[in-house]
């Protein structure tokens, strides 16, 4: 098998259709008829799966995995690199703000670059201004608590060869930040500079994107608990500093000082850190939790088509 493209569904019955048409012309314009398209149903609350089901029994080149619930995006996405089997896979979204097209350009820069991974950037990241400000957001401050160079405004579209998706493979942990994934397998990555097109609103609210920051943060960089020791140290040495202010005033200036104001603003400084920092720590103890429990991160409930495992 020379190519696997791989997309995952979640509320794209609109869209099914159209993918297959232009990811199936782009397919046999690089490869001819060796190719197939693997759709994982990420438990989309519409008819995906119907739909894309109804695609194998008419052409043999596509497989639908259906997972047994709503396991989130980068689960789905490793679902559907594990069903593939091409040497090269093309990752990408069915709903069409990345053009199956881009395939055929990504290819010819893979040859001329001699590289494992083209991805694609945005040029200009697509959105309103809230979701402009919130991905720099995003990427300043992963990039500032973490030590991965995480490229910005990075896309789900990217063509891969099959000893980086097997590598890729080989990271076991069941909370997945994919896109960090991506970078620290390594091997040879190249940008390729895009224009993301909008055709539906963004299921990534506010809350959802700072559960993901926190998310991020927390697999990939130990920052947040070396700013709690550091954090310690600042309030252990200003405590220090004004104990002894005080007792110079006392015993040196006879100065009689009001200690109702200090002791209650010490103690509310001091609760609020003490619950944040075990706040930071409780949620590096769920990821350990979580991860000792060795569950799978995704369940299939049925394969459609030809399984090509």
């Amino acid at each position: 098998m020379k190519l696997s493209i791989v997309a995952t569904l979640y509320q794209s019955a609109e869209y099914i259709a159209e993918f297959y048409r232009r990811a199936s012309a782009a397919a046999r314009q690089l490869v001819g008829e060796d190719y197939e398209i693997v759709f994982v149903n990420d438990g989309s609350p519409d008819n995906s799966v119907e739909l894309a089901a109804q695609l194998t029994e008419s052409d043999d080149h596509v497989v639908v995995v259906d997972l047994a619930r709503n396991f989130g995006h980068h689960k789905a996405m490793m679902a559907g690199l594990q069903q593939s089997s091409g040497d090269k896979i093309f990752l990408i979204d069915s709903d069409l703000e990345e053009e199956p097209e881009w395939l055929m350009t990504f290819s010819e820069r893979m040859a001329a670059e001699k590289a494992d991974v083209v991805y694609g950037v945005q040029s200009r990241r697509k959105g309103n201004w809230f979701e402009q400000f919130s991905g720099y957001l995003f990427y300043s401050l992963f990039n500032l608590l973490s030590n991965i160079d995480h490229p910005r405004n990075l896309v789900t579209a990217r063509l891969m060869s099959r000893r980086y998706v097997n590598a890729l493979l080989r990271h076991g942990e069941r909370e997945l930040v994919i896109s960090c994934l991506w970078v620290i397998t390594g091997f040879k990555q190249c940008a390729h500079p895009i224009k993301k097109h909008q055709t539906s609103k963004s299921t990534y609210g506010f809350f959802k994107k700072l559960n993901h920051l926190v998310n991020a943060v927390t697999s990939f960089s130990e920052a947040p608990l070396k700013m709690i020791f550091f954090c310690g140290i600042a309030v252990l040495l200003a405590a220090c500093t004004y104990a002894s202010w005080l007792v110079v005033n006392r015993f040196f200036m006879a100065r009689h000082i009001d200690g109702w104001t200090s002791i209650m603003v010490s103690v509310w400084i001091l609760g609020g850190l003490i619950i944040s920092f075990i706040g930071v720590i409780g949620i590096y103890l769920a990821k350990v939790f979580s991860e000792t429990k060795q569950r799978p991160y995704v369940i299939v409930r049925e394969v459609y088509g030809k399984p090509k495992l």
